[in-house]
């Protein structure tokens, strides 16, 4: 399995940013995915995750109603809307997969068997 993220940048306060996970090496129907991230001297934390059978979406209370996760099943790829930023939203921000068809804590990063290589989104104020 392969995870490939990309889309970071830099960006003013209030804009915004799509990052993109690409998934490849098997069927993904099973999956949970994840974006995570982790800011200097943080400890990585859940940012949102998409049920692949379903299209279920789970949240952080603190990207609720700013961020929009959202797969695609013909590209196998997760997406990550990142609207209305703030400097606090400044992480390398990671896609991580995990093949489970029972439930899981979906914001325990230790629960994710699969991990991209990060992007970096850095939001100036």
């Amino acid at each position: 399995v392969q995870l490939q993220a990309s889309g970071g940048g830099l960006v003013q306060a209030g804009g915004s940013l799509r990052l993109s996970c690409a998934a490849s090496g098997r069927t993904f129907s099973s999956a949970v995915m994840g974006w995570f991230r982790q800011a200097p001297g943080k400890e990585r934390e859940f940012v949102a995750a998409v049920r692949w059978s379903t299209s279920s979406t789970y949240y952080a209370d603190s990207v609720k109603g700013r961020f929009t996760i959202s797969r695609d099943n013909a590209k196998n790829t997760v997406y990550l809307q990142l609207n209305d930023l703030k400097p606090e939203d400044t992480a390398v921000y990671y896609c991580a997969a995990r093949f489970s068809s029972t439930p899981f804590a979906i914001a325990s990063s230790s629960n994710y068997d699969y991990w991209g290589q990060g992007t970096q989104v850095t939001v100036s104020s």
